[in-house]
């Protein structure tokens, strides 16, 4: 007999088992407590310390964000930004917007439309261009490019993304392919992929969520830009989702070093911590979601028309310019 039963009554004697599961729920607790009490320390020591680091840029207690989508791939030019979604956060609240511009509204000051401005003028005429249009100060641009994309999204385990319509699109271009002459082929074929994509919930890698968002060749509603602006926005609120899982967030650091090498920004390195903390605060039900359409009665700021350089572009309708 076990020397902690000797001597003890039939009403004194525990279960090994029972003994098992109340010293579990004790190392429980403690264990609670300590993370509790862990918690407590970085919250306030992590107050202390971001105080004495600088402040991200802001104006009347909103921050505006830019991201620039570009191919890099080696397609002429590679730096063309045809994906353009402007962010807007509010500190005080939480609350985000998503505005998705159109890559064809014409900028009188660049002569070109604004897709054109990063490839011009890196950073500092994307910026000019973009307030020019939008009238809001931008604080911070994020260009990635798609390999980066993939990356990002491969690195968090891959996203989840419900896709509200079935579409096939029957000419994706094949990266490699554009000038391939397709032995003849006067429909040029080779240069494209199908894809398809079933309405419902999928789990996409890298490579599957770049095709989501980039298609816009596919049949009906899901063609047109306004449907690949809504798909890149739900991409982007996918991605957060699973970025502030708590699994990724303890690997926050392995992320940091991973940025530079995937993201260019003007963002400085010492402000991270900061801009950390505000992209910790984005909740879904507070993002707002919003496009400029330039098809149709709801086509109220801009129209497309041909320019006198040749070109189609979006120019402001009258009052807006």
């Amino acid at each position: 007999m076990p020397d902690n039963f000797k001597g003890k009554t039939a009403e004194e004697k525990v279960e090994p088992e029972e003994e098992s599961v109340k010293s579990s729920k004790n190392s429980k607790g403690r264990g609670c407590l300590f993370f509790l009490f862990l918690v407590l320390v970085l919250f306030f020591w992590g107050r202390r310390f971001l105080k004495g680091l600088p402040q991200i840029r802001e104006d009347n207690g909103r921050v505006n964000l830019v991201l620039l989508g570009i191919s890099g791939d080696g397609q002429k030019p590679a730096d063309l930004t045809d994906t353009i979604i402007f962010s807007s956060f509010n500190k005080s609240n939480g609350r985000t917007l998503f505005l998705s511009l159109p890559r064809d509204i014409w900028s009188d000051s660049l002569k070109s439309k604004i897709n054109t401005a990063y490839h011009y003028g890196g950073f500092s005429l994307a910026r000019q261009s973009l307030e020019e249009v939008i009238g809001q100060p931008v604080h911070y641009l994020f260009v990635l490019d798609f390999e980066g994309f993939k990356k990002v999204v491969d690195f968090l385990g891959g996203i989840d993304i419900y896709i509200e319509r079935t579409f096939t699109d029957f000419k994706y271009p094949v990266p490699g392919k554009e000038d391939d002459l397709c032995d003849g082929d006067k429909e040029l074929k080779c240069r494209y992929e199908e894809l398809h994509f079933e309405k419902g919930w999928e789990k996409m890698d890298g490579e599957r969520a770049l095709k989501f968002v980039r298609s816009r060749n596919a049949e009906g509603e899901e063609g047109t830009d306004f449907a690949r602006n809504q798909r890149q926005q739900k991409f982007l609120l996918a991605l957060k989702d699973k970025a502030l899982q708590p699994k990724n967030i303890f690997r926050l650091k392995k992320a940091i070093k991973l940025l530079p090498s995937l993201i260019k920004t003007d963002l400085k390195q010492e402000e991270y911590p900061n801009f950390g903390l505000i992209f910790l605060k984005f909740q879904s039900d507070k993002i707002k979601t919003e496009q400029l359409k330039t098809e149709g009665e709801e086509a109220l700021l801009f129209h497309p028309l041909r320019h006198s350089s040749g070109q189609w572009v979006l120019l402001p309708k009258d009052g807006n310019g």
